[in-house]
């Protein structure tokens, strides 16, 4: 075949284009379970943060000792399923029809306390948002908090990752009373219920709205589980 002619070119462009395809697809299938891995205990770490254990070596060990249940749950407050919320696709979680949604909720044994983590799902200014909330056993107390985001903007919005920012929230009142009828935790720029609000992040208010909005919609269907099993 001539080199130099256009059939020599395309079909070495060609044959170029499907090996190095082959080679990433290879690539790509031979690392998944690392990736889904890293991916996972990425998620265990989160969770343990919002527990107040941050910096952990052993994530997947304190994890499995930490968390002694994860049950997925519905709107009604009905456990669906004993274990697995773990596995929950964020889809579900935030279903916007009620009978879609899959609740998980990850119930840890701290220091001899029973603590209920929440995952948090919402919009900032530039993307997503997310968390988690831990509650003490009344269902109302925050324990901890860890939030994380997609894009929000550096030094403003993005201060929600600061341990600083999250721990202002220890041990403020996440629902207004013992029915649950209303979330009460938010962030605002001018704190009226201190028992239950922190100080919006200066310069980030759309961010700090988009926090305050996650909570009401993240926390909500889950206080029919709260009702009836609160003591």
């Amino acid at each position: 075949m001539n080199t130099n002619s256009n059939v020599y070119t395309i079909v070495y462009a060609s044959v170029m284009v499907i090996i190095v395809a082959f080679l990433l697809a290879f690539v790509s299938s031979a690392l998944k379970a690392t990736q889904d891995a890293n991916v996972a205990n990425d998620k265990r770490g989160q969770i343990l943060a919002a527990l107040n254990l941050r910096d952990v070596k052993n994530v997947e060990e304190i994890y499995h000792q930490t968390i002694i249940a994860d049950p997925i749950i519905n709107v009604k407050g009905e456990v669906v399923k004993e274990k697995g919320g773990f596995e929950v696709d964020s889809k579900l979680i935030t279903a916007k029809n009620d009978q879609d949604k899959q609740l998980p909720l990850y119930v840890a044994k701290v220091n001899n306390d029973t603590i209920y983590v929440v995952p948090l799902y919402g919009r900032g200014l530039w993307g997503g948002i997310y968390g988690y909330l831990a509650l003490k056993k009344d269902f109302r107390t925050v324990y901890g908090a860890n939030y994380g985001h997609e894009s929000e903007t550096a030094g403003l919005g993005a201060r929600i990752v600061e341990k600083e920012i999250q721990e202002q929230f220890i041990n403020k009142i996440a629902f207004s009373d013992s029915t649950f009828a209303q979330v009460s935790l938010g962030m605002s720029k001018k704190v009226e219920h201190p028992e239950s609000q922190v100080d919006a992040i200066t310069g980030a208010t759309l961010t700090s709205n988009g926090m305050d909005e996650m909570f009401k919609t993240s926390l909500a269907p889950y206080k029919n589980y709260f009702i009836a099993n609160h003591k």
